[in-house]
């Protein structure tokens, strides 16, 4: 290059080209999808998302604002595969290029159901779900509060079976969005409104078919939470019969459409009505075999009653009866004790005559004297031998042998008899017994 070509060439300021440079991609790529893992994922307290779009040979930059992130149905995680619309843009201060994120989901499984499948698990894990915490379902409702869209097809099939089935049950509809931002908020507001008035036992939450997007509404964790709060029961109805939401698995009771709902919250009422009916004669023909068979028995209690009067009659009859028994067996009695009495009275005068007792009598009288001088003769024998026997015991009494001057002498110490003077020894001691006292006395 020589000097001319030098001077007539534009030189670039380092501002200017990378302004240009921001200018020809921001021009060149106004947006773009693009693929890539997630790595350095990071939100400061801005809540700005900083974090690295990569594959196996190439890495960039990016961020997502945080009013694109309120979009969100899922968490960027470091490692995550992600799809999203992006522009380009470059950060001219340091000269980096980076891409702004519009829009992003997970690679793969649509961002809805991953979405959806992550706020189920949370939910589930919260035991919002569990069998347990259900409510029962009332069989027959007082009232039943119905939201869905006040204009949308569910709830005309909704009162079309309930005035079908059973229209003595009211139904008082809260109509809210059921599709869109304003919905979740407007369903999860009519579902409190309904248990702050407490009108109704039974809440219907039902919407039409549609597509995941048009369900959301139904997938957010804030109806889950009015749901679950809900003193009320609640059944959901929907979607169709495949569609599961959020909402299904945080009622009491899922049904598969609304329409399904309906049948499901009321009873058949001509079919009650004639269950009933059934039941009521059932029960009349049960109680009239019943009283027929109590006023049987009572018939046959009666029966077998007696008065008072018959029974006394009865009584009379039959002491009478006793009585005359009584006393032809006593009649009998005496007449055969009258009778023996007789023949005991013949035989003992044919056995035993008069004239034998009276020679017994004398017999008897004269063993009775011999008796009697028998005795007298053996005491006066026996007393005879007592006074011979007295005086002889007299004679040998010692005192009668004292009294004719006799004494007796023993020794004081023991007592025995003194025969022999051999038998004492000088400074004895002697006691001499007389007829009319005793002398003490000393040998030398």
């Amino acid at each position: 290059m020589n000097s001319a070509q030098k001077n007539s060439a534009k030189i670039y300021t380092v501002a200017l080209l990378t302004r240009e440079i921001k200018n020809l991609l921001e021009n060149r790529y106004p947006f773009l999808w693009i693929t890539g893992e997630v790595s350095n994922y990071v939100t400061p307290a801005s809540g700005h998302s900083y974090f690295s779009l990569k594959d196996a040979d190439a890495v960039i930059s990016c961020v997502m604002f945080k009013n694109q992130k309120r979009n969100l149905r899922f968490v960027p995680e470091n490692g995550m595969k992600v799809k999203g619309m992006a522009r380009i843009s470059l950060y001219e201060p340091r000269g980096n290029y980076q891409l702004i994120f519009e829009h992003m989901e997970p690679d793969g499984a649509g961002s809805l159901q991953q979405a959806f499948e992550e706020l189920k698990q949370t939910l589930s894990a919260r035991g919002w779900f569990d069998t347990d915490r259900k409510k029962e379902i009332p069989f027959l409702p007082q009232r039943v509060n119905l939201i869905t869209s006040g204009t949308g097809a569910a709830v005309r099939d909704i009162l079309n079976v309930a005035g079908r089935r059973c229209p003595s049950v009211p139904i008082e509809i809260l109509p809210v969005k059921v599709q869109g931002d304003a919905a979740v908020n407007e369903i999860a507001a009519a579902i409190k409104t309904a248990n702050a008035l407490t009108r109704c036992d039974l809440i219907i939450l039902a919407r039409g078919g549609g597509s995941i997007e048009d369900l959301w509404a139904f997938n957010t964790e804030t109806v889950a939470q009015a749901i679950f709060e809900s003193d009320i029961p609640i059944i959901s109805g929907v979607g169709h019969e495949i569609d599961f939401t959020i909402a299904d698995f945080a009622a009491d009771l899922r049904a598969p459409t609304p329409s399904a709902a309906a049948e499901m919250a009321l009873p058949d009422q001509a079919a009650l009505v004639h269950r009933i009916k059934t039941l009521a004669d059932t029960a009349q023909r049960a109680m009239a075999r019943r009283l027929a068979a109590m006023a049987g028995q009572v018939k046959d209690y009666e029966s077998r009653l007696k008065s008072p009067a018959r029974v006394m009659d009865d009584y009379r009859l039959r002491t009478g009866e006793l009585e005359s028994r009584l006393h032809l067996a006593m009649t009998q009695k005496i007449n055969r004790d009258r009778e023996r009495l007789y023949w005991l009275r013949r035989t003992l005068n044919t056995t035993l005559p008069p004239s034998r007792i009276s020679e017994h009598k004398n017999q008897v009288a004269g063993l009775q004297s011999a008796m009697d001088r028998a005795m007298a003769n053996k005491i006066n024998r026996l007393r005879s031998s007592l006074r011979e026997a007295s005086g002889r015991l007299e004679s040998l009494n010692p005192s009668s042998v004292l009294a004719r001057g006799y004494s007796i002498t023993r020794d004081l110490s023991s007592g025995q008899v003194i025969m022999d003077p051999a038998q004492v020894e000088k400074d004895d001691r002697l006691e001499t017994i007389l007829a009319n006292g005793r002398l003490v006395t000393r040998v030398e």
